[in-house]
């Protein structure tokens, strides 16, 4: 929910130095999801990950973002993932099915390759709900996709 209480993660979890991180970018509504993907990088190198550590490709559409996190999750060197994207509800049922479809699929991969893959691929009513929500979920995911690499290397 926006603006829940997300409490606080162990801050040896959060270090992000010598992580490799795979970005996936949606490029449909590419406003959205540009400062979605700079928030999230901003934040990457907050954490300490190197710049050249991270690897961002972008994909047509929330519904390709699976495919691209699989590819990526194959090569191995990877030690989290990220899903960025943006679904806006419109008239028709293509809303659940795009939402329902990239979600599940971004998870699947996430279990396939027990990779932690940070799932911020936006589903709202309306724009102005994207953009209230496109900068505080950029940083979320990359401190998700950082805390839970260092999570599962600990484990």
């Amino acid at each position: 929910m926006f603006g829940a209480d997300k409490g606080t993660a162990a801050s040896d979890r959060l270090n992000g130095k010598k992580l490799n991180i795979g970005i996936v970018q949606a490029r449909f509504n590419a406003d959205i999801t540009d400062a979605l993907a700079t928030a999230c990088k901003t934040e990457l190198l907050a954490l300490g990950v190197s710049d050249k550590d991270i690897d961002h490709v972008t994909v047509p559409g929330a519904l390709e973002v699976p495919v691209a996190l699989q590819a990526m999750a194959e090569k191995g060197k990877y030690d989290a993932l990220i899903a960025l994207g943006c679904i806006i509800r419109g008239e028709t049922y293509h809303f659940e099915l795009v939402a329902n479809e990239s979600g599940a699929g971004v998870t699947r991969i996430s279990l396939d390759y027990q990779l932690p893959v940070a799932n911020a691929i936006l589903t709202t009513e309306n724009m102005e709900q994207a953009i209230a929500r496109q900068t505080e979920k950029g940083r979320d995911a990359a401190q998700v996709a950082v805390e839970m690499a260092n999570l599962l290397e600990s484990i």
